[in-house]
């Protein structure tokens, strides 16, 4: 069964990436690793995503926003 093999073929693969990726996480510097929390600081105050309100309700409810947001994007059927 050839899609059977690739199938198979294609999952090695990916397994080999996530192999990959792990390593690379595990061997990052410390400065690599604060350069891309900073990245993801700046992009996340960019896109408008930071809120001052820390509280479990604020939490909540940011997320309730966001899912909401999500919903009224999918398209309908």
């Amino acid at each position: 069964m050839i899609l059977k093999d690739e199938l198979k073929a294609y999952r090695a693969r990916w397994a080999e990436v996530e192999a990959v990726v792990a390593e690379e996480r595990r061997t990052a510097s410390l400065e690599l690793r604060w350069r891309q929390l900073n990245a993801a600081w700046a992009m996340a105050i960019g896109l408008g995503l930071r809120q001052s309100d820390a509280s479990e309700a604020g939490v909540f409810e940011r997320w309730a926003r966001l899912k909401e947001k999500a919903a009224s994007q999918l398209p309908r059927v």
